[in-house]
């Protein structure tokens, strides 16, 4: 087992992994917000409320955990604000960490970062709230990699759900004006002279109009919305 430390977590038994030894040449970094009541899915709030708003998040989170628990490769947790013992991500699955960084940006170049100088061959990061999104995809995404130094997965409002790479690229974390429309155009500029696989575009979860008319997110519409 690798080193642990006490540090930023929610409990005493709740510890981060600062190391852990590869089991795969390969990894998955899922980045994800603690699930809290007015402080997930802000923008979707404001068309369902917020209470709907974390039940949907929630219902994402464990659709997240649906696809990737079986996926071949090491995953690794990073949490937004503490590490929770006992939650959805199972600990014999998933290696819990914590985000460090002032920005998305630099968060998650860390991610990549010590992903790579633990001896991972291939990273990729995904976010914890994409409903159009399978293990397959992953498969395929992380396939892609053995062709081509960078995988994209380019999202419908001009970002992106899913980014690997063969080795880190600093500058694709820098400069970019996160959460805005401009993130994918910005981070393909970088990417000009490099060997890139582009995966289906698929939509994210922001607002309601990203989950009407979808049966899955009916139970937790309020009545008017159904």
């Amino acid at each position: 087992m690798g080193l642990l430390s006490k540090k930023d977590t929610d409990e005493e038994k709740d510890f981060e992994a600062e190391f852990h030894f590869p089991t795969s040449d390969k990894t998955l970094l899922i980045f994800t917000r603690n699930p809290e009541l007015g402080k997930v899915k802000t923008r979707l709030a404001g068309g369902v409320g917020d209470q709907a708003a974390l039940e949907i998040y929630t219902f994402l989170l464990k659709h997240t955990v649906s696809i990737t628990q079986s996926l071949t490769a090491d995953k690794q947790v990073f949490y937004s604000e503490k590490i929770r013992s006992g939650d959805f991500w199972d600990e014999e699955k998933f290696t819990k960490k914590l985000q460090h960084g002032e920005d998305l940006g630099l968060r998650m170049q860390r991610a990549f970062q010590d992903a790579f100088k633990s001896g991972y061959q291939k990273a990729i990061i995904i976010g914890s709230d994409m409903y159009d999104l399978s293990q397959k995809d992953l498969e395929q995404a992380f396939n892609a990699l053995d062709d081509h130094d960078f995988v994209i997965g380019p999202a419908e409002d001009g970002g992106y759900y899913l980014l690997g790479m063969n080795e880190l690229k600093a500058e694709l974390f820098q400069h970019k004006k996160w959460g805005t429309e401009t993130v994918l155009k910005d981070t393909l500029a970088d990417l000009k002279e490099e060997s890139v696989k582009l995966l289906e575009t698929r939509n994210d979860v922001d607002y309601y109009e990203d989950i009407k008319g979808i049966e899955a997110f009916f139970p937790f519409l309020p009545q008017h919305l159904k």
